[in-house]
């Protein structure tokens, strides 16, 4: 009973230390002051899972299910570039509309959303390029390459990085 005890207050002091004392009823009034943007905002999280959900009908993509099996074993499978190309464009365009959505929802900050605008523009041309580079000139032996760069074409991946960001910038201002 004395170790549970000792392992207890250890975990407060550490939760106290790293979040300072934490006054719950003040941020259960602050989410409850927000609650209209909170739910938009789960109901925009909720749009990016539904695109994932039907990712297999919604876009031209051969690897989803090349990466689901032991593909380093396996020969690339034949795809069509235009179409890959289209499909890619579509999934990240909708990935992105909805994450600067969610910028806006949360942050309510115009130049935030165009900031994120212009970097998801930066970053699609970028692993575009990448992405066909490496499909078209190292294909066979750079799968994980292939695998990572489409991870960041087709998951919202960004959006972890940019929330904290202007969640960060924010607080500083």
């Amino acid at each position: 009973m004395e170790c549970f005890s000792l392992c207890l207050f250890m975990v407060w002091f550490l939760f106290c230390g790293l979040f300072g004392s934490i006054n719950f009823r003040f941020m259960l009034k602050k989410l409850l002051n927000h609650k209209v943007r909170i739910i938009l905002a789960v109901l925009l999280v909720l749009l990016l899972v539904l695109i994932r959900a039907y990712e297999d009908s919604l876009f031209y993509d051969p690897f989803l299910n090349y990466f689901k099996n032991d593909y380093y074993n396996l020969p690339l499978p034949k795809i069509d570039n235009v179409l890959l190309f289209i499909g890619l464009f579509f999934r990240y365009f909708l990935n992105s509309i909805i994450s600067l959505a969610i910028i806006f929802v949360l942050f309510k900050d115009i130049e935030a959303v165009k900031f994120a605008s212009i970097l998801y523009l930066m970053f699609f041309v970028i692993l575009v390029i990448a992405f066909f580079f490496v499909l078209s000139f190292f294909n066979e032996t750079n799968k994980m390459t292939l695998f990572y760069i489409r991870r960041f074409l087709i998951q919202p991946i960004f959006l972890l990085l940019f929330l904290p960001a202007f969640y960060y910038q924010r607080q500083n201002k």
